[in-house]
């Protein structure tokens, strides 16, 4: 093969993070020559799909991620056996907070038969978790931790095993919008009649050329582990569940933690916001930035935590990309109806991907979503067309 690659495929999807992959993978499954363009060589850290481990779980306080669970549980079992390998450990999750806090109670109605523990409850399920007074604990027994990772490569996988085509180290130069697109990469020109961008944190430099200007803020995000305390107590094999925390005012964007799988006898505790960056200099921190996140860690784990020593052990990277309200953006882009774009997954996405794939997948075909899409629509933001193109 030349320098150049040239080729036409039904589809092409932007981005091979959890979101964009499983958008291929649902295309590849309908017989849809797909091309997915990762800009980096793979497996990459520098996005949002990376390390080992995020929460899933039925408990959410808005109704349209809680109706989006179950059919994302049941994809996520699919790929499990179409991959042939485990992706998702149940532990458990319990969702803390003050009582009667209304976030708290959408979690509740989202769970049907939700349990509350009472500190006794609580004891026995997560014996190093401490409630306080005026705090209630729910218990979501659906919860537990996907394989990040492993996930990314099973979904690309199973994709190039459909026989999608999978290039990476491809970064895109240009996007010409028309009845059949022409994106052109580092190292090819590509056509198809179908676009989907799920590009993370990049998703706003690639739209904007197309006229559109996306309230999307990355975020870098410090993932903070933590060294249990040496105790005389063995830990039993048994997995702590995972934790999250609504309505605490010392932590007004919530806390969440999982138990310790990336590194043994470290527990990953991280806040639910970071600091505004740019993706590309993402790692470039002067030495001496304060970290305001670590310190409201520090603070929490002293007292909810007590079984952890107070510093981080690890602290690592990754991106959220945001949008104002936090939720999805799903929707075509409003002047080129087959350019479909998934972004601003705002910190909450990969448990969701497998149905945020479908729901791409469907919105590029011209079908109607498996579930409704107006929450997510681009026109619930003021000004995001410009005039000019």
């Amino acid at each position: 093969m030349g320098a150049q690659c040239s080729a036409t495929y039904d589809a092409i999807v932007i981005g091979a993070g959890i979101q964009g992959s499983f958008a291929a993978y649902h295309l590849a499954q309908r017989h849809r020559d797909t091309l997915l363009l990762e800009q980096f060589i793979l497996p990459h850290s520098r996005g949002s799909s990376h390390g080992q481990s995020r929460i899933t779980r039925s408990a959410y306080p808005q109704v349209p991620y809680a109706r989006m669970m179950p059919d994302s549980f049941r994809l996520w079992q699919r790929l499990e056996a179409e991959a042939g390998t485990s992706l998702y450990r149940q532990t458990g999750l319990v969702v803390l907070g003050p009582v009667g806090d209304p976030e708290l109670e959408g979690c509740r109605h989202s769970l049907g038969a939700a349990e509350f523990l009472d500190a006794m409850a609580l004891a026995r399920r997560f014996p190093g978790l401490r409630l306080h007074a005026g705090e209630v604990a729910l218990w979501d027994g659906t919860g537990g931790v996907l394989f990040a990772d492993r996930a990314l490569r099973a979904v690309q996988d199973v994709f190039r095993r459909h026989g999608g085509t999978l290039r990476d180290g491809e970064k895109v130069l240009r996007i010409e919008p028309g009845a059949v697109l022409t994106v052109t990469t580092t190292a090819g020109v590509y056509r198809a009649p179908r676009l989907i961008i799920a590009a993370g944190a990049w998703t706003g430099a690639l739209v904007a050329p197309l006229g559109l200007r996306l309230p999307l803020q990355p975020l870098r995000i410090n993932v903070c582990y933590w060294r249990e305390k040496e105790t005389e107590i063995p830990s039993t094999g048994r997995a702590h569940p995972c934790f999250i925390t609504l309505g605490l005012s010392q932590a007004p964007h919530g806390i969440y933690g999982l138990p310790s799988l990336e590194y043994p006898g470290l527990v990953k505790v991280c806040y639910h916001h970071g600091s505004p960056a740019d993706p590309e200099e993402r790692d470039r921190v002067p030495p001496g930035t304060p970290r305001p996140e670590v310190t409201l860690l520090s603070s929490f784990i002293s007292s909810y935590l007590p079984g952890l020593e107070p510093r981080p052990a690890v602290v690592e990277t990754c991106l959220y990309t945001n949008t104002p309200d936090e939720d999805f953006i799903l929707d075509r882009h409003p002047k080129f109806s087959n350019i479909i774009i998934g972004a601003g997954f705002s910190g909450h996405g990969f448990k969701l991907a497998p149905v945020v794939g479908k729901l791409l997948c469907e919105l590029s075909l011209g079908e109607e979503p498996s579930h409704s899409t107006a929450p997510f629509a681009i026109t619930r933001f003021p000004g995001v067309l410009r005039a000019a193109l």
